[in-house]
C-alpha cells in the first residue's frame, strides 16, 4: 500500500479535528496576545519569590513551587535538566522560610527545603552528576544560586560543592563592571539576577520600552515609537525584579514594575522565564503553518508587524533581548512563504569563518540556526531573478556544515531544544529544500533515524512519547522524499493516529512537557500548536517537499 492510499483511507469521524480552522483560530491568537505565550518557568519563578515577595501573585508563586516538586525532592525534567530549577526553587523556598511562615506552612515549606537540599546533595556532591546540558548562563546560574544556600546552611556540614568547571570568577566580573557603572553585553541582562546586588538600579543597565504592540516601542532602546506602558530588563521577570530591588516594592507606576504586574496578570503568578516573545514566537509559528500548506490567511498586521521587526541587525525574540540570526532568519523565511520577502541581508553579520552564529560573540553553535539562515537564503534565491553569487555560495557552505554536523545515526542535537527530532527536523527540512543533491545522503540518514526511533505506541520522543516531537518527526517523513515505500506509510499511519489522539479537537496537546531551552525549560504554545496542526495537515494532505 503506498502512502497516498494509506493516508486517503477513513479515518474515525468522532472528535475529528478541522485543522484549518484551528489555525485560523492560532494566528488570530498572535494578533490578540502580542506578547506572546509561554509555560511558566520552575527556575523564573522562583527567583520571583525570592526577589519580590512583595509582588502580586506571591501566594500562587510559592504554591507553584510547592506543587511542582517530584517525589525525589528535585524539580525539573531528567538528568542535568534538574540543577537549574531544584537550586532555584530550593533557594526561593529557603528565603520564604526565613521571612517567618506561621505554623502548618512553616512545616510544609521545611520539608519542601529538606527534601530539595537531599536532591541537590545527591546531585552536585557525589561523583554521578549528570552531564550539563547546554542551556543559557548556567555557568553563571548555578554558582550564584549554590552561594545563596550555602550562606543559610553556614560553614556547618552539608554545603553543596560547585559543579566541576565551574566557579564565581564570571559572576565576579560581571558584578565588578556593574557596581563600577560600567556597560555590560546586552545578552547578559537576561541573567542579571546573578549579579546580586550589583544589579540593583544598576546605572549602565537601561529598560527597554515596550509598546501595546509588544514590541521594543523604540529599536535598540532610543528614540520615537509610541508611548510604553511598560519596560522591560532583558524580557526576563527575574532580571527586572533584581533591577528593581526592594525599591520595587514603593514605586507601583514604575516602568519596569507595570511590566512584571502585567506577567503574573497573565497566569495568576507564576511566570515563565522570558516575555515578550513576539517575534519568535510569530515567525517560527506562520512558517510552521506556511511549510506545512494549510490554507490560512494571516492578517496584513501580523506581515506589517514582522517587516518592522527587521532593522539593520535583523531583529531580537523580544524587546530587552539582543537581535539574533535565529529569530531574524525565521522572520525572513516566514515573509517569504507569506509573500512579502525581504533581501536577507542582515544575516551578513552573523557570518563567521566556518557558520552563523546565533549573536556575534556566541560561545558554542546551533545547527538549527544555520538551517533556519539556509532557510532564509535559499529561500530569497528561490523568488529573486537572477544570480546572487554571495547567497549561492553561502547556501553551498552552510549545507556542507550542517551535514558534518550530522551524528552517526542520522540525528542532529541542538542548543535550543532538549529533543533531538525539533533539530533533525530542522536541519533535514532545510536540507532537503535547499542542500542540493549533495545532501541526498544526509537527508535519508535523518528518515531513516526518524523511522527506527517511533515508539509502539506510533509516538516519538526522547523521554517519553510527546505530541510535540512526534509532529517533528511526521514533518521528517513526509517533507522528504528520501525514504518511501509501505514502512514509511505504517510510521506516518501510527504516528497520525498517535497525535489525532493526543490532541484535543482544537489541535491543542493534552500534555506539553517544556522542551526548549532558556534558563529553564518552557513551552512556546503557539509555536508547538503549529507544528502540531502542520503534521496533522500533512498527514492528510501530503504534498511533494517544497511544494
Amino acid at each position: 500500500m503506498s502512502v497516498e492510499d494509506l493516508l486517503a483511507a477513513p479515518y474515525p469521524v468522532s472528535g475529528e479535528i478541522d485543522v484549518v480552522a484551528a489555525a485560523r483560530e492560532l494566528v488570530a491568537g498572535l494578533v490578540a496576545e502580542p506578547w506572546g505565550q509561554a509555560s511558566a518557568s520552575v527556575y523564573e519563578t522562583g527567583r520571583l519569590v525570592s526577589l519580590a515577595p512583595w509582588l502580586r501573585g506571591h501566594a500562587a508563586r510559592v504554591g507553584f513551587l510547592l506543587t511542582a516538586q517530584r517525589v525525589d525532592g528535585g524539580w525539573g525534567a531528567p538528568g542535568g535538566y534538574a540543577l537549574v530549577p531544584t537550586l532555584s526553587a530550593t533557594e526561593a523556598l529557603a528565603a520564604e522560610l526565613r521571612r517567618g511562615a506561621p505554623g502548618s506552612e512553616h512545616d510544609i515549606l521545611a520539608k519542601a527545603v529538606d527534601r530539595g537540599l537531599e536532591s541537590l546533595r545527591s546531585q552536585l556532591n557525589g561523583e554521578s552528576l549528570p552531564p550539563l546540558p547546554d542551556m543559557p548562563a548556567v555557568e553563571l546560574i548555578a554558582p550564584a544560586l549554590i552561594s545563596m544556600i550555602n550562606g543559610y546552611l553556614g560553614e556547618g556540614g552539608g554545603r553543596l560543592e560547585v559543579p566541576t568547571g565551574m566557579d564565581e570568577a564570571k559572576l565576579s566580573v560581571i558584578r565588578t563592571r556593574l557596581a563600577s557603572g560600567a556597560a555590560v553585553p546586552q545578552k547578559l541582562l537576561h541573567a542579571l539576577e546573578v549579579a546580586g546586588e550589583a544589579a540593583v538600579a544598576a546605572p549602565e543597565v537601561s529598560p527597554s520600552p515596550i509598546g501595546t504592540a509588544g514590541t521594543v516601542s523604540a529599536r535598540a532602546g532610543t528614540g520615537g515609537g509610541p508611548a510604553a506602558v511598560a519596560a522591560t530588563i532583558g524580557a526576563s521577570p527575574a532580571a527586572g525584579a533584581a533591577w528593581l530591588g526592594a525599591a520595587g516594592a514603593h514605586d507601583p507606576d514604575a516602568p519596569v514594575r507595570r511590566y512584571l504586574e502585567e506577567v503574573v496578570d497573565r497566569s495568576g503568578g507564576p511566570v515563565p522565564c522570558a516575555l515578550p516573545i513576539t517575534v519568535f514566537e510569530r515567525g517560527w509559528t506562520l512558517s510552521w503553518l506556511r511549510r506545512a500548506g494549510i490554507p490560512v490567511a494571516v492578517p496584513p498586521q501580523l506581515v506589517g508587524d514582522l517587516i518592522e521587526a527587521l532593522g539593520p541587525e535583523g531583529s531580537p525574540a523580544g524587546p530587552g533581548l539582543p537581535s539574533d540570526a535565529d529569530t531574524t532568519s525565521v522572520a525572513l523565511y516566514a515573509l517569504a512563504l507569506l509573500g512579502a520577502g525581504r533581501e536577507p541581508d542582515c544575516l551578513w553579520l552573523y557570518e563567521t569563518s566556518t557558520h552563523f552564529c546565533t549573536w556575534r560573540g556566541e560561545e558554542g553553535a546551533s545547527p538549527t540556526v544555520n538551517a533556519h539562515v539556509l532557510d532564509a537564503f535559499g529561500e530569497y534565491l528561490r523568488r529573486v531573478p537572477g544570480p546572487s553569487p554571495r547567497y549561492e555560495a553561502a547556501v553551498g557552505r552552510l549545507a556542507a556544515w550542517l551535514r558534518g554536523r550530522q551524528r552517526a545515526e542520522g540525528s542532529w542535537q541542538d542548543r535550543w531544544h532538549a529533543s533531538p527530532y525539533y533539530a533533525t527536523a530542522c536541519c533535514a527540512l532545510a536540507l532537503e529544500s535547499f542542500g542540493g543533491e549533495d545532501s541526498a545522503d544526509a537527508v535519508g540518514g535523518a528518515a531513516r533515524w526518524v523511522l527506527g526511533t517511533q515508539r509502539e505506541d506510533g509516538s516519538w520522543g526522547r523521554w517519553e512519547g510527546t505530541a510535540e516531537e512526534t509532529a517533528y518527526a511526521l514533518q521528517t517523513l513526509l517533507l522528504t522524499t528520501a525514504v518511501s515505500g509501505e514502512e514509511r506509510a505504517e510510521a506516518v499511519e501510527r504516528g497520525y493516529r498517535y497525535l489525532w489522539g493526543s490532541v484535543s479537537d482544537r489541535g491543542v496537546p493534552v500534555s506539553m512537557p517544556p522542551l526548549w531551552h532558556d534558563k529553564d525549560l518552557y513551552v512556546p504554545v503557539a509555536v508547538v500548536r503549529a507544528a502540531i496542526l502542520g503534521a496533522l495537515h500533512l498527514a492528510r494532505h501530503p504534498f511533494p517537499a517544497g511544494g
